[in-house]
């Protein structure tokens, strides 16, 4: 079974970016029209991430994060 929805103009934020389910959702809802907020502890993968999405038409911004971290999180 195949759907599609359009979330032009929303907002997603997605820990875990870098790497499997997080960047697979995270390419999914920017090809959905979303922006997408990418947040893990490695920003060099996310840029990566970043660049892929914009390539293919979307929005795309980098967050450094830890959720593990208080700090981080602040």
């Amino acid at each position: 079974m195949a759907y599609e929805i359009d979330l032009s103009g929303r907002v997603a934020f997605v820990t875990g970016a870098s790497s499997g389910l997080g960047a697979q959702f995270a390419k999914t809802l920017a090809a959905a029209g979303a922006g997408v907020v990418l947040a893990s502890r490695r920003v060099e993968k996310l840029k990566d991430l970043r660049a892929e999405i914009e390539a293919a038409g979307g929005d795309a911004h980098v967050v450094e994060l830890d959720v593990t971290d208080r700090h981080s999180i602040a």
